[in-house]
């Protein structure tokens, strides 16, 4: 397996990160890398990105150590990839490729094997050139058969495109289920809760830790693909519902921002946002600023309200391995925690509830003594801090979301 970062010999940290990132991910497949390096770019060539000489040297590192596929982390053109394909005899592709693969691996719900489907067919799209000349290897079956020539490639490209449009059909009607299954849940009433985080920060084990699921937990990239949801009772006795989404990795093909909008649904619709780090990796800040980017690309879009800092929560996980959570340096509203200690979970817990509250309205309502149902809606949508009963009415003030208040007054 060769695996080749594009960072110049400037960022050599960062060549290294990206190179670790890029063997985390082979192996979340199942691949057993048996050669990996770093090549620094000078220009990227047309044909085959790399220059000769490396191309050269890595043909002779590849055949030594018999490989039969290499990951170029880095943004091939089908030429690139073909060529590549060709001086080294093997299958190459790229970190688009590589994480489509993924994603298919992945995928375990209708809407994600669909998002999937839909990213590579639109990957595969892209591929289909004049020279390309291996089609039977494409994975899923659309009815490559032919060989290279124009006719073929039309005929493949329009089908493709008849299946692209049925895809897209399919899955907008998933997601307007999916969107009746938000607003039946937006009538329970729990606050929802999402964790976010760059890929492998943690997420799965901290949502395992928090709601004692037992949600998929290894120590693999993309290990969740589509959200899952647990409720949780927090220390002042409300019950939020968690949610915990797919990983973020920095540079996201565009292919799949667009074909996994839909799981990053739940973030847009969350009451809190839990920013889940890996306190200890050593690329811990430049992952910070991927999600972040993500988040207000969202914000560009429109599909994430500008305020999301104002109800986020930074929570520096894997704090055993730098010592403990009193060693983790945290910047003011963020917390430090173990997933795997539980070392720090209260404190998390703690602000959680904290930043529910703050997001409340205190109000004051006066209920008839005999009115039971309207008493016992506000007990279960809101938390009631004080009641005085009289004989001509329940005097309560009560803390509610905004959206419980707006609900409630309309039931008057």
């Amino acid at each position: 397996m060769g695996t080749h970062d594009s960072g110049g010999p400037d960022r050599p940290r960062a060549a290294e990160a990206r190179l670790a990132e890029a063997v985390g991910l082979c192996a979340s497949i199942g691949l057993v890398v048996v050669h990996e390096t770093i090549l620094p770019l000078r220009i990227r060539r047309p044909s085959t990105l790399l220059g000769e000489g490396q191309v050269s040297a890595q043909g002779r590192e590849l055949q030594r150590h018999g490989v039969t596929v290499v990951v170029v982390d880095a943004a091939l053109t089908p030429v690139q990839q073909r060529n590549l394909e060709r001086a080294w005899n093997c299958k190459v592709i790229d970190r688009t490729g590589l994480i489509l693969d993924i994603f298919g691996e992945r995928a375990a719900t209708k809407e994600g094997s669909l998002q999937v489907e839909l990213a590579h067919l639109d990957y595969q799209r892209s591929r289909l050139v004049r020279s390309w000349t291996h089609l039977e290897r494409q994975r899923g079956g659309f009815g490559f058969l032919g060989g290279p020539g124009e006719t073929q490639i039309e005929a493949d490209r329009r089908l493709i495109d008849e299946r692209l449009v049925r895809l897209k059909k399919d899955l907008e009607q998933v997601r307007r289920t999916r969107g009746l299954h938000r607003s039946a849940r937006r009538r329970v009433p729990f606050p929802v809760v999402a964790l976010v985080g760059y890929t492998n920060a943690g997420k799965s084990t901290l949502f395992n830790a928090l709601t004692g699921a037992e949600v998929v937990a290894k120590d693999q990239l993309f290990a969740t693909l589509d959200p899952t949801m647990r409720g949780l009772r927090l220390p002042s006795g409300r019950r939020i519902i968690l949610s915990d989404t797919v990983g973020f990795i920095s540079e996201l093909p565009h292919e799949l921002v667009e074909a996994f909008r839909a799981t990053l649904e739940e973030v847009a619709q969350a009451d809190v946002i839990l920013h889940v780090r890996d306190a200890a990796h050593p690329d811990s800040a430049a992952q910070r600023s991927d999600v972040i980017k993500v988040l207000d690309d969202m914000v560009t879009d429109g599909s994430l309200d500008s305020a999301w800092p104002t109800h986020t929560i930074e929570v520096l996980n894997k704090a055993d391995l730098l010592g403990g959570v009193a060693e983790v340096t945290v910047r003011t509203g963020a917390v430090a925690v173990s997933a795997i200690t539980g070392d720090g979970l209260d404190a998390l817990k703690a602000a959680i509830d904290a930043r529910i509250a703050a997001g409340m309205e205190l109000v004051d309502y006066d209920v008839a003594p005999e009115d039971g149902a309207r008493l016992a809606w506000l007990y279960q949508h809101g938390e009631v801090v004080n009641r005085r009963d009289t004989d001509t009415a329940v005097h309560v003030t009560v803390r509610l979301l905004p959206a419980d208040r707006a609900r409630f007054e309309r039931r008057e």
